[in-house]
Protein backbone atom coordinates (compact mmCIF):
# COMPACT_ATOMS: atom_id res chain seq x y z
CA UNK A 1 0.00 0.00 0.00
CA UNK A 2 1.29 3.48 -0.75
CA UNK A 3 2.61 5.57 2.11
CA UNK A 4 -0.05 7.70 3.70
CA UNK A 5 -2.89 5.79 2.07
CA UNK A 6 -6.05 5.13 4.02
CA UNK A 7 -6.62 1.89 5.91
CA UNK A 8 -8.25 -0.82 3.84
CA UNK A 9 -10.34 -3.77 5.04
CA UNK A 10 -10.62 -6.88 2.89
CA UNK A 11 -13.28 -9.33 4.15
CA UNK A 12 -13.23 -12.95 2.97
CA UNK A 13 -16.17 -15.13 4.01
CA UNK A 14 -17.26 -18.63 3.11
CA UNK A 15 -17.96 -22.12 4.43
CA UNK A 16 -15.49 -24.54 6.04
CA UNK A 17 -12.93 -25.99 3.66
CA UNK A 18 -13.29 -23.27 1.01
CA UNK A 19 -9.66 -22.23 1.48
CA UNK A 20 -10.28 -18.90 3.24
CA UNK A 21 -7.36 -19.07 5.68
CA UNK A 22 -4.77 -19.99 3.06
CA UNK A 23 -5.96 -17.35 0.61
CA UNK A 24 -6.37 -14.61 3.22
CA UNK A 25 -2.87 -15.26 4.56
CA UNK A 26 -1.31 -15.17 1.10
CA UNK A 27 -3.25 -12.11 -0.07
CA UNK A 28 -2.31 -10.21 3.10
CA UNK A 29 1.34 -11.07 2.55
CA UNK A 30 1.20 -9.93 -1.09
CA UNK A 31 -0.43 -6.61 -0.15
CA UNK A 32 1.57 -5.97 3.01
CA UNK A 33 -1.63 -6.00 5.09
CA UNK A 34 -2.21 -7.58 8.50
CA UNK A 35 -3.82 -11.04 8.33
CA UNK A 36 -6.48 -11.55 10.99
CA UNK A 37 -7.22 -15.22 11.62
CA UNK A 38 -10.66 -14.99 13.23
CA UNK A 39 -10.88 -18.75 13.62
CA UNK A 40 -7.66 -18.74 15.64
CA UNK A 41 -9.15 -16.07 17.91
CA UNK A 42 -12.16 -18.27 18.69
CA UNK A 43 -9.86 -21.25 19.14
CA UNK A 44 -7.83 -19.30 21.68
CA UNK A 45 -10.94 -18.61 23.75
CA UNK A 46 -12.00 -22.26 23.42
CA UNK A 47 -8.56 -23.36 24.64
CA UNK A 48 -8.81 -21.09 27.66
CA UNK A 49 -12.31 -22.41 28.41
CA UNK A 50 -11.05 -26.01 28.24
CA UNK A 51 -8.16 -25.22 30.57
CA UNK A 52 -10.52 -23.50 33.01
CA UNK A 53 -13.01 -26.36 32.87
CA UNK A 54 -15.71 -24.05 31.50
CA UNK A 55 -18.30 -25.90 29.44
CA UNK A 56 -19.53 -24.29 26.24
CA UNK A 57 -23.07 -24.49 27.63
CA UNK A 58 -22.08 -21.96 30.33
CA UNK A 59 -22.60 -18.89 28.18
CA UNK A 60 -21.98 -16.37 30.95
CA UNK A 61 -18.54 -17.67 31.95
CA UNK A 62 -17.54 -18.30 28.33
CA UNK A 63 -18.47 -14.71 27.47
CA UNK A 64 -16.41 -13.45 30.43
CA UNK A 65 -13.37 -15.36 29.16
CA UNK A 66 -13.85 -13.97 25.64
CA UNK A 67 -13.99 -10.42 26.96
CA UNK A 68 -10.96 -10.87 29.21
CA UNK A 69 -8.79 -12.71 26.67
CA UNK A 70 -5.73 -10.77 25.56
CA UNK A 71 -5.15 -12.00 22.01
CA UNK A 72 -2.15 -10.93 19.95
CA UNK A 73 -1.66 -11.92 16.33
CA UNK A 74 1.64 -12.03 14.46
CA UNK A 75 2.45 -13.66 11.10
CA UNK A 76 1.86 -17.36 11.67
CA UNK A 77 1.60 -17.03 15.46
CA UNK A 78 -1.07 -16.30 18.05
CA UNK A 79 -0.62 -15.46 21.71
CA UNK A 80 -3.22 -15.78 24.46
CA UNK A 81 -2.60 -13.78 27.61
CA UNK A 82 1.10 -13.59 26.76
CA UNK A 83 1.50 -17.30 25.92
CA UNK A 84 2.21 -18.58 22.42
CA UNK A 85 -0.67 -21.01 21.76
CA UNK A 86 -0.17 -21.44 18.01
CA UNK A 87 0.16 -25.21 18.28
CA UNK A 88 -2.09 -25.71 21.31
CA UNK A 89 -5.19 -24.35 19.53
CA UNK A 90 -5.00 -26.94 16.72
CA UNK A 91 -6.16 -30.02 18.65
CA UNK A 92 -9.47 -31.74 17.79
CA UNK A 93 -10.84 -30.81 21.25
CA UNK A 94 -10.17 -27.12 20.67
CA UNK A 95 -11.57 -27.30 17.12
CA UNK A 96 -14.82 -28.74 18.46
CA UNK A 97 -14.94 -26.27 21.33
CA UNK A 98 -14.33 -23.28 19.06
CA UNK A 99 -17.22 -24.23 16.79
CA UNK A 100 -19.53 -24.48 19.82
CA UNK A 101 -18.55 -21.21 21.50
CA UNK A 102 -18.62 -19.34 18.19
CA UNK A 103 -22.44 -19.54 18.20
CA UNK A 104 -22.69 -17.81 21.61
CA UNK A 105 -23.82 -14.19 21.00
CA UNK A 106 -21.79 -12.75 23.88
CA UNK A 107 -18.61 -14.44 22.70
CA UNK A 108 -19.16 -13.20 19.16
CA UNK A 109 -19.72 -9.64 20.41
CA UNK A 110 -16.45 -9.76 22.36
CA UNK A 111 -14.52 -11.14 19.38
CA UNK A 112 -16.06 -8.65 16.94
CA UNK A 113 -14.99 -5.78 19.22
CA UNK A 114 -11.41 -7.10 19.23
CA UNK A 115 -11.44 -7.62 15.46
CA UNK A 116 -12.70 -4.10 14.82
CA UNK A 117 -9.99 -2.68 17.07
CA UNK A 118 -7.35 -4.38 14.92
CA UNK A 119 -9.02 -3.09 11.75
CA UNK A 120 -8.88 0.46 13.15
CA UNK A 121 -5.09 0.26 13.51
CA UNK A 122 -3.99 -1.19 10.18
CA UNK A 123 -5.05 -2.36 6.73
CA UNK A 124 -6.25 -5.92 7.17
CA UNK A 125 -7.37 -9.05 5.41
CA UNK A 126 -9.87 -10.81 7.64
CA UNK A 127 -11.53 -14.14 6.97
CA UNK A 128 -14.39 -15.94 8.64
CA UNK A 129 -18.09 -16.56 8.21
CA UNK A 130 -19.61 -13.18 8.97
CA UNK A 131 -16.87 -10.63 8.32
CA UNK A 132 -18.57 -8.84 5.44
CA UNK A 133 -22.03 -9.05 6.98
CA UNK A 134 -21.48 -8.46 10.71
CA UNK A 135 -17.88 -7.58 11.62
CA UNK A 136 -17.05 -5.12 8.83
CA UNK A 137 -20.30 -4.44 6.95
CA UNK A 138 -18.57 -1.43 5.35
CA UNK A 139 -15.42 -3.32 4.31
CA UNK A 140 -13.75 -1.90 1.21
CA UNK A 141 -13.65 -5.32 -0.44
CA UNK A 142 -15.92 -8.29 0.29
CA UNK A 143 -15.32 -11.73 -1.15
CA UNK A 144 -17.38 -14.88 -0.65
CA UNK A 145 -15.06 -17.83 -1.28
CA UNK A 146 -16.78 -21.14 -1.97
CA UNK A 147 -16.23 -24.57 -3.51
CA UNK A 148 -18.51 -27.53 -4.07
CA UNK A 149 -18.99 -29.79 -1.00
CA UNK A 150 -16.99 -32.72 -2.39
CA UNK A 151 -14.03 -30.43 -3.11
CA UNK A 152 -14.20 -28.90 0.38
CA UNK A 153 -14.21 -32.36 1.96
CA UNK A 154 -11.25 -33.42 -0.17
CA UNK A 155 -9.23 -30.38 0.88
CA UNK A 156 -10.03 -30.75 4.56
CA UNK A 157 -9.21 -34.48 4.46
CA UNK A 158 -5.85 -33.68 2.84
CA UNK A 159 -5.13 -31.15 5.60
CA UNK A 160 -6.00 -33.61 8.37
CA UNK A 161 -3.89 -36.39 6.85
CA UNK A 162 -0.97 -33.99 6.49
CA UNK A 163 -1.27 -33.30 10.22
CA UNK A 164 -1.11 -37.03 10.91
CA UNK A 165 -4.76 -37.39 11.88
CA UNK A 166 -6.40 -40.75 11.30
CA UNK A 167 -9.70 -39.65 9.78
CA UNK A 168 -11.96 -40.96 7.03
CA UNK A 169 -13.59 -39.03 4.21
CA UNK A 170 -17.00 -39.95 5.65
CA UNK A 171 -16.08 -38.53 9.06
CA UNK A 172 -14.79 -35.29 7.54
CA UNK A 173 -17.90 -34.95 5.36
CA UNK A 174 -20.17 -35.51 8.36
CA UNK A 175 -18.30 -33.00 10.53
CA UNK A 176 -18.30 -30.41 7.74
CA UNK A 177 -22.02 -30.85 7.08
CA UNK A 178 -22.76 -30.36 10.78
CA UNK A 179 -20.54 -27.29 10.89
CA UNK A 180 -22.17 -25.77 7.79
CA UNK A 181 -25.59 -26.38 9.32
CA UNK A 182 -24.56 -24.83 12.64
CA UNK A 183 -22.93 -21.80 10.98
CA UNK A 184 -25.77 -21.06 8.57
CA UNK A 185 -28.62 -21.46 11.05
CA UNK A 186 -27.21 -19.79 14.16
CA UNK A 187 -29.32 -16.90 15.44
CA UNK A 188 -26.44 -14.45 15.74
CA UNK A 189 -24.69 -13.43 12.48
CA UNK A 190 -25.17 -16.63 10.47
CA UNK A 191 -22.96 -17.58 7.54
CA UNK A 192 -24.30 -15.70 4.51
CA UNK A 193 -22.99 -13.99 1.41
CA UNK A 194 -23.17 -10.20 1.76
CA UNK A 195 -25.20 -8.62 -1.08
CA UNK A 196 -22.16 -6.61 -2.20
CA UNK A 197 -19.64 -9.48 -1.92
CA UNK A 198 -17.94 -10.87 -5.02
CA UNK A 199 -18.58 -14.63 -5.30
CA UNK A 200 -15.48 -16.71 -6.06
CA UNK A 201 -15.89 -20.43 -6.79
CA UNK A 202 -12.51 -22.08 -6.15
CA UNK A 203 -13.60 -25.53 -7.33
CA UNK A 204 -11.06 -26.79 -9.83
CA UNK A 205 -8.61 -23.95 -9.18
CA UNK A 206 -5.24 -24.33 -7.50
CA UNK A 207 -4.12 -22.03 -4.68
CA UNK A 208 -2.13 -19.73 -6.97
CA UNK A 209 -5.11 -19.28 -9.29
CA UNK A 210 -7.47 -18.44 -6.42
CA UNK A 211 -4.93 -16.01 -4.95
CA UNK A 212 -4.60 -14.18 -8.28
CA UNK A 213 -8.39 -14.05 -8.73
CA UNK A 214 -8.81 -12.48 -5.28
CA UNK A 215 -5.93 -10.03 -5.78
CA UNK A 216 -7.48 -8.93 -9.07
CA UNK A 217 -10.77 -8.17 -7.30
CA UNK A 218 -8.98 -6.22 -4.56
CA UNK A 219 -7.00 -4.15 -7.06
CA UNK A 220 -10.10 -3.30 -9.06
CA UNK A 221 -12.08 -2.35 -5.96
CA UNK A 222 -9.38 -0.29 -4.28
CA UNK A 223 -7.14 1.30 -6.87
CA UNK A 224 -8.48 0.47 -10.31
CA UNK A 225 -5.38 -1.61 -10.84
CA UNK A 226 -2.83 0.92 -9.52
CA UNK A 227 -0.73 0.94 -6.40
CA UNK A 228 -0.54 -2.78 -5.62
CA UNK A 229 2.21 -5.17 -6.59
Amino acid sequence: MQAGARRVVVAIDGPAGAGKSTIARRVAQRLGFTYIDTGAMYRAVALWALRQGVDSSDHHRTEQLAMAAEIELAPGRICLNGEDVTEAIRTPEVTSGASKIAVIPGVRRAMVAKQREIGERASVVMEGRDIGTAVFPKADVKIYLDADPAERVRRRLKEEIAKGAAVSADAVAREMKERDQRDSTRADAPLAQAPDAVYVDSTGLNVDEVEEAVLKIVRLKITNGKGFH
